[in-house]
């Protein structure tokens, strides 16, 4: 009888085993490599884009300040609008005879890369800093708070502004603010970012955000704001103090550019008039940023008359008027540029004194 057989079909059994467990063991390897040098090569590809991304960025920044620069110097618009090149308009009055003439500002293909841009004037909305009490007020208003909380939320947003620690009527300074967890105290100078009113006693953030408030809100933002002294409010205001103000503009509304709700917080334009004045912008297809706008600074239309036409006397659009401009000064522009499939946002605040001094006041990136 022969034993021998059997061993040797065990053996070559283990020896099978062995060599699938070394050929899982080396594909295994070979995978990780794989990856590995995959991750390395697009970590490699993303470093080289990096310089080709930031030169897109500034880029874009340079053809924002072009464009916002051709544009003031168009002697037959002195105005500046939404039907206007700068803001993605098929172009004013004088744009077909200009430079600005056939200024692409998406898709703009340079080198290896591309980028577009998109160009917001900042006096769409009220300067934070330069309110008053009347303005800040009125915007309390529009956001439908309950008046008996005025007071003390106008009180507490111009002790945060204002260089002193004089406390207002119902206002909060540093000695409220250091009792909080953690402490911190008043600004008592300009805000710098609108975001720090949410550092403002009784600005919830409801009230800085208005109808984006839940997503705003999302990942324990909520909490983090009411641990600093916010009071939180089920009620959603139909517009937020985002919509309505900014930390950087000239101080003036533009009245060719701001919405319905900013209009609102000049005096004596409630919703009505300020529905009018949008829908007498817009021309006669209704649309604002197309062709037959009719935009304040037009032959025959000066901003007083625009005021007069919305339905104020002649001494209301006066003082309406020293909250107006039909000129924007103050501009964002945000540039998004890819290369190789890797994207990148950059973000410039511009401040247009003339056609030839366009400056840069800050630049960064997402």
């Amino acid at each position: 009888m022969n034993l021998k057989h059997p061993v040797h079909a065990s053996t070559s059994g283990i020896a099978l085993i062995i060599v699938m467990i070394t050929v899982l063991v080396l594909s295994v390897l070979a995978g990780g490599f794989a990856y590995s040098m995959r991750v390395e090569t697009k970590l490699a590809r993303n470093a080289a884009s990096e310089s080709q991304l930031l030169w897109l960025g500034r880029s874009g920044v340079e053809l924002a300040r072009y464009v916002l620069g051709e544009q003031l110097a168009l002697g037959c618009e002195p105005y500046d609008a939404l039907n206007q090149i700068w803001a993605g308009g098929p172009g004013g009055l004088c744009t077909s005879n200009s430079p600005l003439a056939g200024v692409q500002l998406t898709d703009v293909a340079l080198g290896n890369g591309r980028f577009s841009i998109r160009i917001v004037d900042l006096e769409r909305k009220f300067n934070l800093n330069v309110a008053d009490e009347l303005i800040l007020q009125q915007a309390f208003i529009i956001m439908g708070v309950d008046p008996g909380e005025f007071p003390a939320l106008v009180s507490a947003i111009l002790d945060w502004i204002d260089a002193d620690d004089d406390i207002h009527l119902s206002g909060a300074e540093s000695d409220y603010y250091q009792t909080l967890h953690p402490p911190y105290r008043a600004k008592n100078g300009p805000m710098e970012d609108l975001s720090e009113l949410l550092l403002v006693r009784g600005i919830t953030p409801e009230l800085y955000w208005g109808p984006t408030a839940t997503n705003a809100v999302s990942g324990g933002y909520l909490n983090r704001a009411m641990s600093l002294g916010s009071a939180h409010s089920i009620l959603t205001p139909p517009v937020g103090l985002v919509d309505l103000f900014t930390t950087v503009s000239s101080g003036k509304l533009n009245i060719n550019t701001a919405s319905i709700s900013a209009l609102q917080l000049v005096p004596f334009l409630d919703e009505g008039r300020a529905a009018r004045i949008v829908a007498l912008r817009a021309g006669y297809d209704g649309i604002e940023g197309t062709e037959d706008d009719t935009p304040a600074g037009t032959p025959g239309l000066s901003l007083l008359d625009m005021l007069v036409s919305a339905g104020l006397t002649p001494a209301e659009a006066t003082a309406a008027a020293r909250y107006l401009d039909q000129r924007s000064r103050t501009f964002e522009v945000t540039v998004e540029a890819q290369v190789n499939g890797v994207h990148r946002t950059f973000v410039a605040i511009l401040g247009r004194n003339s056609p030839r001094d366009v400056q840069i006041l800050s630049f960064y990136w997402k």
